[in-house]
């Protein structure tokens, strides 16, 4: 059952990876670092939407309009950090 935790685990960081790198992304192309009209980068862009938009869609329908500000990439990354923090303080039943 550790190697279940374990995997668990991985795939929180995984996921955090993914989100943090299409925030970066969003950044660098808003300022534009990055073309989106490179293959590649438009590859990389819609690979990461294509991911994360049906988790963001539902946190943006309950988030009030911000404006240009998007702080549904946050909420996703505290509840991927609370969702680590409930599997390490029931580590115990993994053993």
């Amino acid at each position: 059952m550790t190697s279940l935790f374990q995997i668990l685990m991985l795939l929180l960081d995984v996921a955090l990876f993914i989100v943090i790198a299409h925030v970066i992304m969003s950044w660098l192309i808003n300022f534009g670092v990055l073309n989106i009209r490179q293959p590649v980068v438009a590859q990389i862009w819609d690979g990461l939407n294509r991911l994360l938009e049906p988790i963001y869609r539902p946190i943006r329908r309950l988030l009030p309009n911000m404006g240009g500000l998007d702080l549904t990439p946050l909420i996703v990354i505290l509840g991927l950090y609370a969702i680590e923090i409930i599997l390490r303080n029931n580590v115990a039943l993994f053993l």
